[in-house]
């Protein structure tokens, strides 16, 4: 099973094959004694699209419909566990720091997301319940586990009531195989994933849930914990949201946003980038003008009084500044002015920062886990974090996105073999032609394309006649920066609009106009900034013709060459379904070559499976 893992992408911790040692023969066995054990077990399922995986799916024939059905199970070797500060959806369990989600609220999120995405579920929900585990407590040790209600896809059981639980299984499936039910359920079709704003327009407006999975729906249940605890005993805490590019962060954001707004709390959206708080606002607010009024920047809170929101979401926290101040700031406010991250603390009782450390690209930007933390509790507030493991970008692909962390050395890793993982397609490009050709050839078959690249060309303003310059010139292949201003040039739109508006297809984007969007198909191409020599990518500043990076005063090389890989690891990580490369150094094309050694698209990958034999 281990082998079964590595080759979908995931490397298999000591801990994890432990796990399995003392889980999984306990279900085989209890399979065995309700006399099921021709029930198939699809062991550690990943979740269509996303890198989460589920301890065990049970897949058979209904024993009083003889349909198929399928039973969630998530196994759980806890002994003690109690209601995390009276809270029904967190717990504290013995000997693991920090809260926990609810087993309960486990599963059943579990059930919500494969009824959303797979195809089999499209017209027989019922066919799919979920249970938890918990083969090695009594019910006393985790009464308050049991206070939440739960229902079909919510039971938990105890190895104190073992019984109860064959009685279950007996209850669901027949004693006969259930192959053809499991090979159903691992061909079904799997559904688009939502894009974050057509999301971000239902939260708020229509309340289209969006299913929270794990560390995601522990930082959701952390931050409405929090709002409550501040409201009722005058509390104030602040929490720290932590996860890779397509972690959850901004979906996070905007359930929460969602929630306080529908039950009336003082609630605010703020992030650092012009292109995503004013895309926020055209999507998510279109039509209203109390909803765009609610995505603000993190330089609009110079002035706020103490406390004035009751939570404050700092969307692309790494995004924060050390201050607010610039050139159109007011003498009179420059006086006053304070660190940046001081005035988003002070202006809520729960300030919110969700964030990726990846993701500095900006010389001035210092957002990441230990500084906020630590002037949290410079301030006397009391600091919960959550890191967010999995990946809902890249199709899923943890590997894809370690991948990428070793080609840029931004992980302590040396470059890898892409071998491919079935889940996320890469390719590397022999010219900037074929680049694009490509790209526009999936737009047209199979969703959003975009290509962006290194800041190493010149960035001109429109032509008198408003027509863009094409600055990013590649032998004979030349193509324009995306518009600088928010203003649409000709058919081109505003810098804002470029990643999600039809028309950004033709125009090169910038990790400024790329970073905080998605798109399905990525094409990066890696300019002289960044290049392949014995064996390893480093970088050239001076190739940048970024206006930050002229200054050695003000920014060090080793601060240049951290912030260029960053830019490279924004950009690369922009796609949901594959991405292409092109580097302009020749001696880089080869590295890239080397490296890259799959192209096909992404095909199905079957998960670890048994059956007929679960004894």
């Amino acid at each position: 099973m281990g082998e079964q893992v590595r080759m979908s992408g995931h490397g298999v911790a000591p801990a994890e094959k432990k796990s399995w040692a003392r889980s999984l023969p306990v279900l085989a066995q209890d399979l065995v004694d309700a006399g099921l054990g021709e029930v198939e077990v699809l062991v550690e399922y990943q979740l269509p699209l996303t890198s989460r995986r589920v301890d065990a799916v049970l897949a058979g024939v209904d024993a009083r419909t003889g349909d198929d059905t399928y039973l969630v199970v998530e196994l759980k070797q806890w002994s003690y566990a109690t209601a995390y500060e009276d809270s029904d959806s967190l717990v504290a369990v013995e000997g693991v720091r920090g809260p926990r989600l609810h087993p309960g609220l486990q599963v059943a999120d579990y059930c919500r997301y494969l009824t959303d995405f797979l195809g089999v579920f499209g017209r027989a929900p019922k066919q799919l319940r979920g249970a938890a585990y918990l083969h090695n407590a009594v019910d006393r040790d985790v009464a308050d586990l049991f206070v939440r209600r739960a229902d079909e896809q919510s039971r938990i059981f105890t190895k104190q009531h073992r019984g109860r639980w064959l009685d279950h299984l007996r209850s669901q499936f027949a004693p006969v195989s259930g192959a053809g039910a499991a090979d159903r359920f691992l061909t079904s079709t799997v559904r688009p994933s939502r894009h974050l704003l057509a999301y971000a327009a239902a939260e708020l407006k229509e309340r289209s849930h969006f299913t929270l999975l794990d560390e995601q729906h522990v930082a959701y249940e952390l931050v409405m914990h929090a709002v409550e605890r501040a409201r009722t005993a005058n509390r104030k805490r602040a929490v720290v949201v932590a996860g890779g590019p397509g972690s959850g962060k901004s979906v996070i954001a905007l359930s929460v946003l969602g929630e306080l707004a529908r039950q009336n709390r003082s609630v605010l959206h703020a992030t650092g980038s012009r292109s995503f708080t004013q895309t926020l606002r055209r999507y998510a607010g279109r039509g209203s003008t109390r909803l765009r009024d609610m995505f603000k920047y993190f330089n609009s809170f110079m002035t706020a009084s103490p406390n004035d929101f009751e939570v404050l979401l700092c969307d692309e926290a790494h995004r924060i500044r050390e201050t607010s101040v610039n050139r159109f700031t007011p003498k009179v406010t420059r006086g006053v002015a304070r660190p940046q991250i001081e005035e988003l603390m002070s202006a809520a009782r729960v300030p919110v920062f969700l964030l990726d450390e990846h993701q500095v690209v900006k010389p001035g930007e210092l957002g990441n886990v230990e500084v906020i933390s630590a002037h949290a509790e410079k301030l006397g507030l009391e600091v919960e974090v959550v890191s967010l493991h999995d990946q809902f970008r890249c199709g899923g692909s943890e590997a894809y996105e370690q991948w990428v962390l070793d080609l840029l050395g931004l992980d302590g890793g040396a470059p890898t073999v892409w071998e491919g993982d079935g889940r996320f397609d890469v390719r590397v490009a022999e010219s900037p032609e074929e680049l694009e050709r490509y790209l526009a050839e999936r737009q047209v078959v199979a969703g959003t394309a975009r290509m962006s690249a290194g800041y190493c060309w010149p960035w001109s303003d429109p032509r008198p006649d408003g027509t863009l310059v094409p600055d990013v010139v590649i032998g004979g292949w030349a193509r324009p920066w995306n518009v600088k201003s928010e203003r649409s040039v000709a058919d081109a739109p505003g810098s804002a609009f470029w990643a999600t508006d039809p028309n950004g297809f033709g125009q090169v984007g910038c990790v400024y106009t790329a970073q905080g969007f998605e798109y399905d198909w990525s094409g990066v191409i890696i300019g002289p900034d960044l290049v392949a020599r014995n064996g390893r990518l480093v970088t050239r500043r001076e190739e940048s013709k970024d206006p930050a990076f002229r200054s050695r005063r003000s920014v060090s090389d080793d601060e240049a060459d951290r912030l260029i890989r960053n830019t490279y690891k924004v950009l690369l990580t922009r796609g949901m379904r594959g991405t292409v490369l092109y580097a302009t150094d020749p001696e880089t094309r080869d590295h890239l070559r080397r490296l890259v050694q799959v192209r096909r698209p992404p095909e199905t990958v079957y998960e670890t499976r048994s059956g007929g034999s679960a004894g």
